[in-house]
């Protein structure tokens, strides 16, 4: 494993997929009653991106999207936030790009998402074989890279060229039951990735999942630990969270906010607790500032375009207690 002294640099190579969300108009609307659809940049890594590029970091992106109008406004709208795209390649024929259906609102929340043909799980070993990772402070993946061929062996191989050139690996775990062939291919594959890896972060439904059983769950998050990890981050929801390191455990809340929807939360938390470790701060510190990121998240409307700025962070969490 690797230390996390190179995260200083700020510079973030994030692997996974950048899609468009459609969100029902007005906030509140079910997705079969709305009168209109606003749009946003979407899929976990494109998100994590965007909100590492929001609070000061820079973050390149590694995926496919497709050939045509929806790939393209994906790629408009990484240069938006400021992702660079320059490892973000075009896929031709019958991919498509990934497309969710979402809504504003907390009880009984849909979303409803197309991964058919699905053009981010054919990023190549090419494609990740052409990064040149000594450029970079940290890899970042999540788990929906793994679900399918070629990208799964793709992530694995830049995992590889990663470690080689001295990055921090980072495993958001991210599981989607949809994208996966079955639960017992995606536990034996997460559970691969995560021992492979220096920071991961799941819920305990995620960590239950790898581990055969939900009460195992954060007894594999230990493991992990004792197996290399430096940082493992085990998430309960409003229960809040239990940090483990080699130094031990720390147990932390969440913000109380005012919330819209519960979508979002993981990729900004993510995203606020990486660059609070990129700045130099504790874990503690980072998990508080990621909880922060995810209560802002969640009030807003979107994922991508609600990451909030450091000031804003800042004026949140002066102003609550988690």
């Amino acid at each position: 494993m690797t230390g996390l002294a190179r995260l200083s640099g700020k510079s973030f190579l994030v692997i996974g997929r950048a899609g468009m969300d459609l969100y029902a108009d007005p906030p509140g609307a079910r997705v079969e009653e709305a009168t209109a659809f606003t749009t946003a940049l979407g899929g976990s890594s494109a998100n994590i991106a965007a909100g590492l590029c929001r609070l000061g970091c820079k973050a390149s992106l590694v995926t496919r999207v497709s050939d045509d109008a929806i790939g393209r406004y994906c790629l408009n709208q990484l240069d938006a936030y400021g992702i660079d795209r320059t490892h973000v390649h075009l896929e031709g024929g019958e991919a498509r790009n990934s497309l969710a259906v979402v809504e504003t609102r907390l009880e009984d929340t849909q979303s409803v998402i197309y991964r058919n043909g699905a053009a981010d799980f054919e990023m190549t070993l090419a494609d990740v074989e052409a990064v040149d990772y000594s450029a970079y402070s940290a890899l970042v993946t999540t788990g929906t890279v793994l679900a399918a061929e070629p990208s799964r062996s793709a992530c694995f191989r830049a995992v590889d060229l990663a470690r080689a050139a001295g990055l921090p690996l980072i495993f958001d775990v991210d599981y989607r039951p949809y994208s996966w062939a079955s639960a017992s291919e995606a536990e034996e594959v997460y559970s691969r990735a995560a021992a492979l890896c220096d920071i991961i972060i799941g819920n305990d439904v995620e960590f239950g999942f790898m581990a055969g059983g939900i009460e195992k769950g954060l007894d594999k998050a230990r493991s992990l630990i004792s197996e290399g990890a430096q940082i493992v981050v085990y998430k309960m929801g409003e229960k809040g969270a239990i940090t483990i390191t080699a130094e031990g455990e720390m147990q932390t809340g969440i913000y109380d906010t005012k919330a819209l929807k519960p979508t979002g939360a993981g990729d900004s938390f993510m995203a606020g607790f990486l660059a609070t470790l990129a700045a130099g701060s504790d874990a503690r510190t980072a998990v508080q500032t990621g909880s922060a990121a995810a209560a802002i998240v969640v009030s807003r409307v979107g994922c991508a375009p609600a990451m909030p700025t450091p000031e804003e962070l800042a004026r949140f969490m002066a102003a609550a207690t988690p």
